[in-house]
């Protein structure tokens, strides 16, 4: 008897490899869905898919709670394309006894260099200087930078995507302070990282970054009091989770012309806020006060021009998708085959 398995957040980018490779699950009855897994769209599966589907396969955008976990009789493996597992409730996958698997370290290096290419793009003024070349009033406004050699980067959060941004920033001669529970030896004598306590990073860095997972005890780690203690001109950059900055906060410290810049890779309520076809409708009655908040921030900061802004795609490289799905395979079939090398539930 053929596994059941459901994809769901299937994605353009994706289609090469899954035709190539997705064969390598042998005996896998496979069904593809753009849309994202949730407790509304539950609703779209037909009763056979609910009863029957062993194995379900997500991105981030999926929201994994209770209520879909139950909504599946014969659940046994759910294997979500991402590091970050904070969208399934593991809890109730540990009582129905379902295996999670995620996948490892598949951004170490893209989300760095995207990352990396923020900074620079921040302290170069780069797209404003392009869009004022395209709407041809190049001759109203100065484009001066800063050369990074003189810039400090604070870094918080030196896992592999943190120390692979210290040793791009250290080539450009720019001084690093760093922050982290677990300070890395290699770093501070290849590199000449300094590391710091939290509150000395927030005062003397010029750019700040964020690489560090959301585990909702950090929700807000940058608030107004964070952003209090930063020093007039500094630019912020995420690339890890929307959650981790008050977007409030810094639209007010943006507007008020402490902040120079800040580019965001991530924002706190992505499903409504990166679907445009979607955002309407959700923001009628489905999103919750705070993501209709934010939306409305949102708007206002894509209006300035020291502020960019992109569609959660700092780790999409080809060939960190075809990581994610290669290792995403391995992690079903090593789950199946009773092994737990790939799980983290």
């Amino acid at each position: 008897m053929a596994v059941k398995m459901l994809v769901f957040d299937y994605r353009e980018s994706e289609r090469r490899y899954i035709e190539e490779h997705w064969n390598e699950l042998n005996n896998f009855e496979i069904s593809f869905y753009e849309w994202s897994l949730n407790s509304e769209t539950l609703a779209r599966l037909s009763d056979e898919d609910r009863d029957n589907t062993c194995v379900i396969s997500v991105f981030i955008e999926s929201i994994i709670d209770r209520e879909v976990i139950s909504g599946f009789k014969n659940l046994r493996v759910i294997s979500t394309r991402s590091t970050g597992v904070d969208h399934i409730d593991k809890k109730a996958c540990e009582e129905r006894n379902i295996m999670v698997v995620n996948v490892e370290s598949y951004g170490s290096t893209t989300v760095a260099q995207y990352t990396f290419g923020l900074l620079i793009a921040l302290a170069r003024n780069i797209i404003p200087a392009d869009l004022s070349i395209r709407s041809k009033n190049f001759c109203e406004r100065s484009f001066i930078g800063r050369n990074l050699g003189y810039l400090t980067l604070g870094v918080i959060g030196t896992g592999a995507i943190g120390a692979n941004l210290c040793n791009y920033a250290s080539a450009f001669g720019m001084k690093i302070l760093a922050y982290d529970l677990k300070p890395k030896l290699e770093l501070m004598e290849k590199r000449n990282i300094q590391y710091v306590e939290f509150d000395a990073l927030l005062q003397n860095s010029d750019v700040i970054s964020l690489h560090i997972p959301y585990t909702g005890d950090n929700y807000h780690l940058l608030g107004e009091r964070e952003f209090s203690l930063m020093q007039s001109g500094a630019m912020i950059i995420n690339t890890s989770r929307g959650e981790l900055i008050d977007i409030r906060a810094l639209y007010e410290n943006l507007n008020n012309g402490k902040l120079k810049g800040a580019a965001l890779d991530v924002l706190e309520c992505e499903d409504i806020s990166f679907k445009c076809d979607e955002l309407s409708e959700n923001l009628k009655a489905e999103a919750g006060l705070t993501c209709r908040q934010e939306v409305e921030i949102l708007h206002k900061l894509a209006d300035f021009h020291n502020v960019i802004i992109t569609p959660h795609i700092a780790y999409e490289t080809q060939e960190a998708i075809d990581y994610i799905l290669k290792a995403s395979i391995n992690g079903i079939k090593d789950c199946l085959s009773g092994s737990s090398q790939y799980r983290v539930v």
